[in-house]
Parts: C-alpha cells; structure tokens; sequence
C-alpha cells in the first residue's frame, strides 16, 4: 500500500479576527495551535484515507506575536508514516497584508496522527514514498522521535 506525493503536502490559511484575539489584539496561542491540528489532522486524514487522531504533539514555540488582521499559513507535510502513525510537520507562517514584506515564521511543530478503522482501533497506513534527499533526511529524523517516543512510554509503564 503506498500513497500519491499529492497526498503528502497541504496548505492552510485564514486571516486571523478579533474574537481570536485578547483585548490587545494578540491572537491566542491556543487558536493557533488549533489551527495546527487542523491542518494536520486534514492531511493525516488524506494521507490514510481513514480517521485520525492526535497522539502527540511535540514543543511550540512561539517566535512572533501574530495579531488581528494578520494572514496566517499553515504548511503541513508528512514527514514519517509508521505502521499506524504519522508524524506530521507544520510550519506556522504569518503576513501582515498591511505591509510589502514577505511571510514569516511564527512557530512549528511536530504532530502524531493515528489512523483508525471504522471501530476506532489503529490502521495500517500507506508506506510513504521518498523522492528527494530532504525528504529521506526528514523521514529518518522522524524515524528517529518516533523510536524515542516508543522507548519513553515503554518507560514510563
């Protein structure tokens, strides 16, 4: 079972509003995460062809303040698919449609998406094709958080 590059790649953007905002105009973070696992969830469910659930999420840091009026973009790209998950990158870019400068990155991070059947339980995912060097290097880079992350809940147990 192996899947289309088409299927690997998504691009998501919304211009952020006042109700996503505090009363100084700083967008929540927690809207921006949000924004994250949608864009992930939307590719992890295309790349599956299944449901899916967030497992994990590894650290966000926030590089820049994003604000109300603000065009941001969020670029998730499959980076590692496993038996049953995915590891899902996501860049953060914000614009400000006010100005003539180009995007810039706020934030990304990495999230485990797990595919599902029908009754809920965990599902083969198609094997990931790799055709360029970045994408071989950011597969085993995942292969290798995803070999930590096991060892770490084994641990934990």
């Amino acid at each position: 079972m192996e899947n289309n590059i088409k299927n690997t790649k998504l691009v998501m953007s919304q211009v952020m509003m006042p109700h996503q905002a505090n009363v100084a105009g700083n967008i929540h973070g927690g809207e921006i995460m949000k924004f994250m696992d949608s864009a992930a969830y939307a590719l992890a469910r295309k790349y599956a062809k299944s449901n899916v659930v967030t497992a994990r999420v590894d650290e966000l840091e926030f590089h820049l303040p994003i604000f109300v009026g603000e065009l941001v973009t969020c670029t998730a790209k499959i980076a590692f698919a496993g038996r049953s998950s995915m590891e899902v990158g996501v860049t953060v870019e914000v614009e400000d449609l006010e100005q003539n400068s180009p995007p810039q990155k706020a934030l990304s991070a990495y999230f485990t998406m797990v595919a599902l059947d029908k009754k809920g339980r965990p599902k083969l995912v198609p094997k990931l094709i790799l055709n360029t060097e970045e994408e071989k290097a950011l597969f085993e880079e995942g292969k290798k958080r995803h070999a930590s992350y096991k060892l770490k809940k084994q641990k934990s147990k």
